[in-house]
């Protein structure tokens, strides 16, 4: 979604055409078509002002949003799938909600595995201390 025109840019195009300079004019110099210019202009007869309105219902909610509660389940369950999580969290929550949750709190889907040349570099290192 492009974002919104500063309020700077609103105030000086706003202001020209205050000063009486012509609306085609101040629309070619800021690069802003002539239609914003006027609804820009609209909005400040009606309101008084022309900020930009605030963006309204942008994304949806998580399913999952005790995130230090679920970071606790993910540890005591990390040798479950992600579909069985979903199962045993309950609350119409699926694998992708429990997939969305674990990328936000930095936790990979891959279980953690020791190589055996990892092991025995652990095992030479403790003998030789």
């Amino acid at each position: 979604m492009p974002a919104p025109y500063s309020y700077d840019l609103r105030s000086k195009a706003i202001e020209a055409v205050k000063r009486g300079e012509n609306k085609t004019e101040v629309s070619r110099f800021f690069k802003i078509s002539r239609n914003t210019l006027n609804l820009w202009l609209i909005k400040e007869r009606e309101t008084g002002d022309y900020q930009a309105s605030p963006a309204v219902g942008v994304g949806t909610q998580p399913k999952i949003q005790e995130l230090e509660r679920f970071r606790e389940f993910v540890k005591e369950h990390n040798d479950k799938t992600q579909q069985q999580m979903a199962e045993l969290w309950g609350n119409n929550v699926t694998q992708q909600n429990i997939s969305y949750a674990c990328r936000k709190l930095g936790i990979t889907r891959k279980k953690l595995m020791v190589t055996k040349s990892e092991m025995k570099k652990k095992d030479d290192n403790s003998s030789r201390n």
